[in-house]
């Protein structure tokens, strides 16, 4: 599988991201190796948060949680997906597939040894990190599920009555159209713009040219450009997924924002289908849009530090 590594002096002096930076190699699935990047923060032997970004983002997303959730005693995990951030990016839209990244995001859970993981996913991050709680529960002690969703839940299930209905299946549809159109037909996009677009506050330049780093060229972003038309394949697994989920027990926190144009509306679909989710303290963070670990990154940080303190 042919890659690219997106130069070093791209990231330095980053704006609020002091981390270092962390190597593992997974298998291509064609007989080769492909660096993946992570951090590592917090003490070694403290329970471990697995933070999981979407597109065209990569963990400079988490920037703003990350002080906050090692502060109170805690590990973070965040890996850049491969194709993102620091990782290798191969070059073919066809190297990319909902199960490579799901087998590649594996092979770092399993190379680091991780167990009783509390799963934070956003966007992509939840389409990956919820088939790895269904497929390797025993690994994970909780869930919190932000702007996110997996593709495959039952639509007829009598608990989504009044939950997900015409209006919401609207407004997602064509909330998630236009981004498709949009992905697939401007060959131009830039990663910051698209975080911009997603973001209520406005960012700064530093912070537009740190979401753009990654990507020197567009043939870096072949990964990036894919993921839309990623999101309704493999379904089989997906709904198999659910299935799973729909028996969980572990403990389930979602905390949606209220600008999010696609994700917004499908806040209630996890309260109704996953048990663990009975109880818990869902919340709605607000002004925020879709990539909230921007715009209320240390508010959501202090939701997940108590979600984790009050489930032990």
């Amino acid at each position: 599988m042919d890659a690219l590594r997106t130069p070093e002096e791209r990231f330095h002096d980053l704006p609020d991201y002091p981390f270092a930076a962390h190597y593992l190699s997974v298998d291509d699935t064609e007989g080769g190796q492909l660096r993946m990047h992570y951090l590592d923060e917090g003490p070694a032997d403290a329970p471990v948060v697995l933070m999981l970004h979407g597109e065209p983002s990569w963990s400079y997303l988490y920037r703003h949680m990350i002080g906050p959730v090692t502060a109170a005693g805690f590990r973070v995990i965040a890996p850049d997906l491969i194709g993102f951030g620091k990782s290798d990016k191969p070059v073919r839209q066809s190297d990319y597939s909902h199960v490579r990244h799901v087998q590649w995001v594996a092979e770092l859970l399993a190379q680091l040894d991780l167990e009783q993981i509390t799963l934070v996913c956003q966007d992509w991050g939840g389409l990956i990190g919820l088939r790895l709680v269904a497929e390797q529960q025993a690994r994970f002690a909780r869930v919190l599920a932000a702007n996110t969703m997996l593709p495959g839940f039952p639509l007829d299930h009598p608990a989504l009555e009044g939950i997900f209905g015409w209006r919401q299946k609207l407004r997602t549809g064509l909330g998630f159209g236009s981004w498709f159109a949009f992905s697939q037909l401007n060959p131009f996009w830039r990663a910051g713009s698209i975080l911009q677009l997603g973001t209520a506050r406005r960012l700064s330049a530093g912070e537009v040219a740190a979401y753009n780093a990654p990507f020197p060229h567009r043939r870096f972003m072949a990964g990036a450009r894919v993921f839309p038309r990623l999101v309704p394949s493999d379904m089989n697994n997906n709904a198999h997924a659910w299935q799973q989920l729909m028996a969980c027990q572990l403990p389930f926190l979602c905390a949606f924002s209220d600008r999010d144009p696609i994700m917004s509306s499908m806040a209630g679909i996890f309260p109704a289908l996953v048990p663990g989710c009975t109880g818990q303290a869902h919340t709605t963070i607000r002004g925020a849009s879709h990539f909230l670990q921007d715009d209320k990154g240390a508010e959501l940080a202090d939701v997940l530090v108590q979600f984790m303190r009050a489930t032990p």
